[in-house]
């Protein structure tokens, strides 16, 4: 039989070595759904409950697994439902194959049902390939480019595929004049580091500071040793940057940290007194928490020279991977026998996770959102995958999760979109199903979308070697970031028909799903809770009572957001009590005992 051109871009995704797309069936992409039961489901089709979450499973896929994550989806609607996904890989350089149906080439034109111009919608989100196939001919160089181009940008690309050639016969390219053929699958990522003259600079400023500092992010995540060993020498602190929270363990005594608004005391500390500052593999853009300008002396190490010197006014910029780089600037980098700087961090640093010890058990009503991440830490298993959504509770996951071994973890750093945690961890599971899932997640973001995806869950967890994935719920009935966002940055009161949300009892919902479903409404009873679903054997979701008025607090607060938040309890805020006398007494803990340095 006949291949047919559905039939030949499921063999070249085969080819490459995909084994898993996530998607929404449609009839804009029922030639390659028939492909998939031809083939015997490979690669394996994983149906989420809607094309978003497609997305964001293929996002999370792509972060946790090493490889290129692959979504599909039909025309019209289901072609736009994929967009927010696709620009949470885009903006965080995580690549990602869009494969979309449109209406028959006969059509297009003609105004004709779910017809929509995928070109013009997917022009900036796939802005690194997207292309429509029109003959057969054209594969498998357009599957080919928007692989190999997605590995190499790390950018998500874009393929669309009328539903009427799906079912065409597929034609190879011919040895002839405007035929365009491909080579064989594969894509092997090069290694390059800057030009010697420049790892020299680099280290003639790196070897006169007396207080350095290092800022990793996501880029260096290939380069763990290296980092470690340039912090060594140069007794530098390590503070990270949301996506490069997993880059080094927290149980390092010099790694302060996340940096920024949801950062720690002691990267603040860091940044603020250093000297000299290496950044590597970071985008960071909040300047605001970098060294004041002329007070640092600096050097960047990022793979992509179109991200470099934009953040900070660095002094030289090493363009190559973070790992080759550091590897050939170690042998230029003298140690530093006075540790007095090293010695402040590692202080600092200990001091920080005795406050945070201090301020996860503060009474609340009824649970501290923060005991929740503490109580966490010390059970965290050393293979797993941390996810965390959007909102209150990324604040949590960067400030008081603790990391160690080879724990994993991400979230929607650039985008910052509510929805991902649990996709991403569905998707980590695909990627990695022999180590255990965590997704940390507010009740708004579970109302979204996470309550359907426990059916996705539900379906697909007996095929995981190790069946564990667990959603943390904070279950306190208001979109709690936006509202200390009102207050903070607006000076305005809680407005409740915008912030409140209605009661849903998630535990026993996953539980009408045959998951585990755990309630928790005291602080005692979360350690134990954390045990029975790290070693239920299944799914679980624990539902935590959380309370709405525990501040998220910067450690390094300006005055005016206090200020705000004054003016908005002034002006009526519903919990002005709560948030006063809990602000204060959560703020109080960095007061006592000791001093920072």
């Amino acid at each position: 039989m006949a291949l047919t051109v559905g039939d030949y871009v499921l063999k070249r995704l085969r080819d490459w070595g995909v084994e898993h797309v996530f998607g929404y069936p449609g009839d804009g992409i029922n030639g390659l759904i028939a492909a998939f039961g031809k083939a015997g489901d490979e690669p394996r089709f994983v149906q989420s409950r809607h094309e978003e979450m497609a997305a964001f499973q293929a996002v999370g896929y792509a972060k946790f697994g090493g490889r290129v994550g692959v979504c599909m989806a039909t025309s019209g609607p289901g072609a736009i439902h994929l967009l927010n996904g696709l620009y949470d890989a885009k903006l965080d350089h995580v690549p990602v194959v869009a494969v979309v149906g449109q209406t028959d080439r006969a059509a297009m034109g003609g105004n004709y049902q779910q017809e929509v111009d995928l070109l013009s919608l997917f022009k900036d989100v796939a802005s690194a390939y997207v292309q429509m196939a029109t003959v057969p001919e054209q594969l498998p160089n357009l599957i080919d480019r928007a692989l190999r181009i997605a590995l190499a940008e790390r950018a998500p690309t874009c393929v669309i595929i009328p539903a009427d050639l799906q079912e065409e016969t597929y034609r190879p390219p011919e040895h002839a004049f405007r035929q365009v053929p491909s080579s064989a699958p594969g894509y092997v990522r090069p290694l390059t580091r800057a030009p010697q003259p420049e790892l020299e600079r680099a280290a003639e400023i790196l070897n006169a500071g007396s207080k350095v500092a290092i800022l990793v992010g996501q880029g260096a995540r290939g380069a763990r040793r290296e980092v470690m060993e340039v912090a060594e020498l140069t007794g530098a602190g390590v503070a990270k940057a949301l996506l490069g929270k997993d880059v080094l363990p927290d149980d390092l005594p010099y790694v302060t940290g996340s940096i920024g608004l949801l950062g720690t005391r002691p990267s603040y500390e860091l940044m603020r007194d250093c000297d000299t500052l290496l950044i590597v593999g970071s985008n960071f853009p909040y300047t605001q928490y970098l060294p004041e300008f002329g007070a640092a002396r600096a050097v960047q190490i990022d793979v992509d020279g179109r991200m470099i010197g934009m953040r900070y006014p660095t002094e030289v910029n090493l363009v190559g991977d973070a790992a080759e780089t550091l590897r050939a600037l170690i042998p230029l980098l003298r140690r530093k026998e006075d540790r007095s700087w090293r010695r402040t961090v590692e202080h600092n640093v200990a001091r920080w996770w005795e406050v945070v010890e201090r301020q996860a058990h503060l009474e609340a009503e009824p649970i501290n959102p923060m005991r929740l991440f503490w109580e966490l830490s010390s059970r965290l298993p050393d293979n797993a995958i941390v996810t965390a959504d959007s909102g209150s509770a990324a604040n949590w996951y960067a400030r008081d999760l603790r990391f160690r071994g080879q724990v994993r973890g991400s979230l929607s750093g650039t985008l910052s979109t509510m929805g991902p945690g649990v996709p991403y961890a569905i998707g980590a599971k695909f990627a990695c199903p022999d180590r255990p899932a965590i997704a940390l997640v507010g009740d708004g973001a579970m109302q979204m979308n996470g309550l359907a995806e426990l059916i996705t869950v539900q379906r697909y967890y007996q095929r995981w070697a190790d069946p564990r994935l667990v959603v943390a719920v904070l279950h306190n009935n208001d979109l709690n970031q936006v509202t200390w966002e009102l207050r903070a940055m607006g000076g305005a009161p809680k407005f409740t028909e915008s912030q409140s949300l209605p009661e849903v009892p998630y535990a026993a919902f996953a539980r009408s799903l045959g998951l585990e479903g755990i309630e928790v409404d005291k602080p005692e009873a979360i350690g134990p809770a954390w045990e029975r679903a790290l070693s239920a054997g299944r799914p679980a979701v624990l539902d935590v009572r959380v309370d709405p008025d525990i501040p998220p607090i910067p450690p390094h607060a300006e005055f005016e957001q206090l200020k705000d938040v004054a003016e908005a309890i002034i002006k009526g805020d519903p919990d002005s009590w709560g948030v006063i006398r809990k602000g204060l007494k959560t703020k109080a803990q960095e007061m006592i005992p000791g001093k920072w340095r």
